[in-house]
C-alpha cells in the first residue's frame, strides 16, 4: 500500500506518476545487472504501486518476478512478497492460488506473529460457505494487528471482517468495521470501494439520509487529507445518492461541482466522467442545452486541459517503460540462456577432464599393481632360486650315506630334511613371515648341515629378549644364504672346528641381523672355488642383493646389507650384518 504523502500527489497528479517512476527505476536494475536484489526490490515496489491502481494481473506478474529473485537468494523478504502476492489473487478471484501462497507465507514466515495471520487467511477462503468462521479468522487477524500497528493490514483484515458479517446479515456491526477499515486506509481506491459497500448498504435498507452522511464523513476526510481524487469520487457517489432520493437540483450541483474539480485538477479521465454523467443528467431532465454548453466547453478547453494532466505523459511513460521492461528480461532470459549452456559446456569439459584424470590414476594404479605383481612373481623366484642348489648337496649326502652303508645316518638326515622342506613350502609364497618362524627354518637348516658337517662347526643362535618372536615379522629365507655361504665356503675348508654365530638385536629404529663365522675368509675361499663354484657364490650374492631392492620398492622399506672380511691378526673369517625394518605383524596384516 502507499503512504498518505504519496496519497496527496495523487490528489494533485493523480497516482500515474509513481507508478512510472517505480517503472523506471526497475528499468535501471535490469540495465544494470549486478544487483539481484535491488531488481528484486524494484519488482515488489512497481507491483505494490500497480495493486493501489486496481491492476492486480500486472501486480501479479511483477510479484511472481520479485518472489523468484527472493526464493533464490533465500531472502527475509520471500514470505511478505508470497502473502502480497496471494491478496492480489484474492482480489482477483483466483481462490485456490491465493490459499496456497498464504499457507505458503506462513510456512515461510520466521515470526510468529505473521504465521499466524497467513494462517487465518488461508483458513478464511477455505471456509468461503461458512460466514462466521471467516469472522472469527477476521477478527484474529485484526487484533493482531492492532496490537502492532499496522493500519494498512488491518484496514484490510477489517475489510474482510465487514464483507463476512454481511454475509451473516449483520448489517449493523458490518457497516461499524467498513467504517473501521476507511479510518486505517490511506488508499483512495480502497476508501472510495469501501464507502461504497456502505451506502449500498444503507440504500437496500431504504435509508438513503444515512447513506449521504457517510459520504459527506469520507468527502471531509478527503478535503482534510487534499486528496483530489478522493474528494471528486465522493461528490459523484453523494450526487448518485441525491439522485436516487429524487433531489435533482442537488444531484445536478454535485456533479457541476465534481466536473469542476476533476478540470482544475488536470484529471483528464475524471473530467470525462464527470462530463457524461452530468450530460446524462441534463438529458434526463429535459435541458439539452446545457447538456451541449458542457460538452462545447470541455472540447474548447480539452487542449489546455491534456497539457496540464501530468498522468497522461506519465501513462505513455509507463506503457513506453514496461516495454522496455519486457525487452530488458527477455534480454536477460538470453544471456541467462546463454551463461547456462557456457556453464553446461564448461561443466561437460570438467567432466571430461576430470574423467579422463580419473582414467589415467586408474591406468597407472593398474601398471603400478601389474608392475608390483611383477615384482613380488620375480621376488617369489628369486627365493625359490637358491632350494635347487640346497637340494643337490642334500641328496648328494644321502646318496653318500647310503654308498657307505650308513642307513642311520641316511635316515635321520632325510628326517631333517624332509622337516625343513615341509617348513620352507608352507611359507614359500610368502614375502615376510614372523621371526619365530624364521629363527625355526634357520635352526633346522643348520642342524641339517651339522649331520654332514659334524666335526667342521658348531652354531650359536642368539636372539634379543626385547624382539617379540611371534609379532616381530622380517623377510622370508633372506638370511639362509649368508649361513650356507659361511658353511660351505668358509667353515669346512677350515682346518679346526669353527664357530658360526647368528644373532638378532633390536635397535631404536630396526632389527640388526649379525652373521659371524671364523672360516677361512673370503680371499682364500675365492682362491680355492672351482670355476662352477665361483659362478654359484657370485649368483647367491647377486640375488640376495635383488631380493632386498625388489623387498625396499615393493614395501618401501629401507633394508641394509654388508658383507666384510675379518682380516685381523691372528683371526680369518667373514661378517655380515643386516639391518631390517621394524615391522609389527598387526600393522603388516592392517597393510597387507
Amino acid at each position: 500500500m502507499i503512504v498518505a504523502e504519496t496519497v496527496v500527489a495523487q490528489g494533485k497528479k493523480g497516482n500515474s506518476s509513481s507508478v512510472s517512476k517505480a517503472a523506471s527505476k526497475l528499468s535501471r536494475s535490469l540495465t544494470a545487472d549486478d544487483n539481484d536484489l535491488q531488481t528484486a526490490a524494484d519488482y515488489e515496489a512497481l507491483a505494490n504501486e500497480l495493486t493501489e491502481k486496481n491492476e492486480y494481473a500486472k501486480a501479479e506478474d511483477y510479484l511472481k518476478k520479485a518472489l523468484e529473485i527472493y526464493t533464490r537468494l533465500n531472502h527475509a523478504n520471500t514470505a511478505t512478497v508470497t502473502r502480497a502476492l496471494a491478496k492480489v489473487q484474492e482480489m482477483q478471484n483466483k481462490i485456490e492460488s491465493a490459499i496456497a501462497n498464504y499457507q505458503t507465507a506462513a510456512n515461510l514466515s520466521k515470526d510468529k506473529s505473521l504465521e499466524l495471520v497467513n494462517v487465518n487467511d488461508a483458513n478464511r477462503l477455505r471456509n468461503t460457505g461458512s460466514p462466521l468462521q471467516q469472522s472469527n479468522y477476521a477478527q484474529s487477524n485484526i487484533n493482531i494487528f492492532e496490537k502492532e500497528g499496522k493500519k494498512e493490514e488491518a484496514s484490510y483484515a477489517y475489510k474482510q471482517l465487514g464483507n463476512s458479517l454481511l454475509l451473516q446479515n449483520n448489517k449493523i456491526d458490518a457497516i461499524a468495521s467498513y467504517k473501521k477499515a476507511i479510518e486505517k486506509s490511506n488508499s483512495t481506491l480502497e476508501i472510495t470501494d469501501i464507502g461504497r459497500k456502505i451506502s449500498k448498504v444503507y440504500v437496500t435498507d431504504n435509508n438513503i439520509s444515512d447513506a449521504i452522511r457517510s459520504n459527506e464523513d469520507i468527502l471531509e476526510k478527503a478535503k482534510n487529507e487534499q486528496n483530489t481524487e478522493l474528494q471528486i469520487n465522493q461528490i459523484q457517489g453523494l450526487a448518485q445518492l441525491y439522485a436516487k432520493d429524487q433531489q435533482p437540483d442537488k444531484t445536478g450541483k454535485l456533479l457541476e461541482e465534481a466536473y469542476q474539480l476533476a478540470f482544475k485538477s488536470g484529471n483528464t479521465s475524471k473530467a470525462k466522467d464527470c462530463l457524461l454523467a452530468l450530460a446524462t443528467h441534463y438529458k434526463q431532465h429535459k435541458n439539452a442545452a446545457a447538456a451541449l454548453n458542457q460538452y462545447d466547453n470541455f472540447l474548447h478547453n480539452l487542449d489546455s486541459l491534456i497539457r496540464r494532466d501530468s498522468s497522461l505523459v506519465d501513462a505513455s511513460l509507463f506503457d513506453l517503460t514496461e516495454g522496455k521492461i519486457k525487452d530488458l528480461e527477455r534480454e536477460k532470459v538470453l544471456q541467462l540462456a546463454l551463461i547456462s549452456n557456457q556453464n553446461k559446456l564448461n561443466y561437460f569439459l570438467i567432466s571430461f577432464i576430470l574423467a579422463m584424470v580419473v582414467l589415467l590414476l586408474f591406468i597407472i594404479h593398474s601398471l603400478r599393481s601389474i608392475k608390483i605383481k611383477n615384482k613380488k612373481i620375480a621376488l617369489q623366484s628369486l627365493r625359490r632360486e637358491m632350494n635347487p642348489h640346497f637340494i643337490f648337496n642334500s641328496l648328494n649326502s644321502v646318496n653318500q650315506y647310503i654308498a657307505e652303508n650308513n642307513e642311520v645316518e641316511a635316515n635321520k638326515y632325510l628326517t631333517s630334511y624332509s622337516g625343513l622342506m615341509r617348513n620352507v613350502m608352507e611359507n614359500s609364497n610368502k614375502d615376510f613371515v614372523p621371526l619365530t618362524v624364521e629363527a625355526e627354518q634357520l635352526k633346522r637348516y643348520l642342524d641339517l648341515e651339522l649331520l654332514r658337517f659334524t666335526d667342521k662347526f658348531v652354531y650359536i643362535l642368539d636372539i634379543d629378549e626385547d624382539l617379540d618372536q611371534e609379532m616381530m615379522m622380517i623377510p622370508n629365507m633372506l638370511i639362509q644364504p649368508h649361513l650356507e655361504n659361511a658353511v660351505w665356503h668358509g667353515l669346512r675348508y677350515k682346518d679346526t672346528k669353527g664357530l658360526l654365530r647368528v644373532s638378532f638385536s633390536k635397535t631404536e629404529k630396526y632389527i640388526r641381523v649379525e652373521v659371524v663365522d671364523n672360516g677361512i675368509g673370503l680371499t682364500r675361499s675365492q682362491n680355492l672355488k672351482t670355476i662352477h663354484q665361483k659362478e654359484h657364490q657370485s649368483r647367491g650374492i647377486t640375488n640376495t642383493r635383488e631380493r632386498i631392492n625388489l623387498l625396499n620398492d615393493i614395501y618401501h622399506l629401507q633394508i641394509h646389507l654388508q658383507v666384510t672380511e675379518i682380516t685381523t691378526e691372528g683371526a680369518t673369517g667373514t661378517q655380515v650384518i643386516m639391518h631390517l625394518p621394524l615391522i609389527n605383524k598387526h600393522d603388516f596384516d592392517r597393510k597387507n
